[in-house]
Order: structure tokens, then sequence, then C-alpha cells
């Protein structure tokens, strides 16, 4: 029985968020691919993780019979992170681009999963796992574009994700979401649904592809 870990940092809900419809539908599709799986939730908007703290950052290069009462329930938090993560079979995150980068309530939860001698180093213990990440933006920012050298969502979230803890990381990503509500974009409303519309139709093929290749 494989097990989906599936991250929203979207503060808007439901279908006003882009990359909540999204994963929303990646999800809707894993599920009907593979009914006897689980699924681990975690809205980072409606239940933020804690920023790390001295505590919670020190914890992690103590032995555990040296750590503090404070250590110890900082890092204790950690760890039921980790282990999440650690334990899934797929992960799936939806990261909207807010101001050029991720979500802060994202940021701190990488924070917490990464641990230099488990997660991240010489063998990071979820090496090898599938990611999706849903990353949404409101513009365009395609090689090409005005825009090109500010984002800072799919670079940062290679560096994280594949470089240091070592998943298998695959992209969707809606653009020009904001073009129905500025009018100075309405030009590019055609171009919008169609960024939409292909952002559907890969979640739903890659989850259906990935349920499938967990269950062989």
């Amino acid at each position: 029985m494989a097990t989906l870990l599936h991250i929203d940092s979207s503060v808007l809900p439901g279908e006003a968020s882009s990359s909540r419809s999204v994963t929303a539908a990646f999800r809707k599709a894993w599920e009907e691919q593979h009914p006897q799986g689980a699924v681990v939730y975690r809205d980072l908007a409606a239940d933020p993780v804690p920023h790390i703290t001295a505590d919670a950052w020190s914890a992690g290069y103590a032995a555990p019979s040296e750590r503090t009462p404070e250590q110890s329930t900082a890092f204790a938090a950690r760890v039921q992170l980790i282990e999440e993560l650690e334990q899934a079979d797929a992960v799936l995150i939806g990261a909207p681009m807010y101001n050029f980068s991720i979500p802060s309530t994202l940021k701190a939860w990488l924070d917490s999963v990464l641990l230099l001698g488990r997660t991240a180093g010489e063998t990071p213990s979820a090496q090898g796992t599938p990611v999706i990440v849903v990353a949404s933006r409101g513009g365009s920012y395609a090689p090409g574009t005005p825009r090109e050298g500010y984002d800072f969502v799919q670079n940062y979230l290679e560096a994280v994700l594949k470089g240091t803890l070592g998943l298998d990381l695959d992209f969707i990503v809606p653009e020009l979401t904001m073009a129905p509500r500025n009018p100075a974009m309405s030009e590019l409303i055609p171009l919008y649904e169609a960024s939409r519309r292909s952002a559907f139709e890969e979640a739903t093929t890659k989850a259906k592809e990935l349920a499938e290749r967990l269950a062989a």
C-alpha cells in the first residue's frame, strides 16, 4: 500500500488557488488509481509548521541525553515531519510563487525536514522518492520573458529537493494565473487557459503513471 504525502501552502482556499486546484486533481487521480493507498495531508496555511528555532536547530547536533527539555520538545516536532517524508512513497507539493519565491510556510517545513546526517548528506534517508511540485505563478518567468531571472521557486526547490534531499523531482507549472483578474493582462487569458488545461492534464497523467509504477 503506497503512501502519498500531500502538502499545500497557498494562502487561498480551494478553487481560488491554482496550486491547490492542480494538487487536488493529482490527488483525485492518484486515489482513483490507487484506492487502497494512504494520503498524509498537511495544509501549511491552515496549520503552519513553526519556523525553525535555536532549540529545534541545535537539537539536531546534540546527543539525545544532552538535550534540554526545550530542545527535546522542538526536535520531536521536527522528527514527526521527517518521518512523514521518509515513510512516503511519493510527495506532492503545492508551491505558489509569492514575491518571486516560495511561501514562508513551505520554507519553514523545509527547514524542519532538512537534517544533516539523516535527510541530507551522503545518503539522504528519502533519496529517490518521487516528488511532484505544482509551481503556480501569476505571470510567466519562462526563458525569453522579461522576468526570466526572477523565478526563485524552481531553481531553489531543485537545489533543496533534488540536490540536498535527493528526491526524484518533477514540476507542473500553471502560469499567468493573474490574467483573468488583471485587466492589463487580459490579452494573455488564452495563454493562461492553455497553461491551466495543460497543468490539469499533466497532474492526472503523472498521478496515474506514478500510482501504477508504485503498485507494480
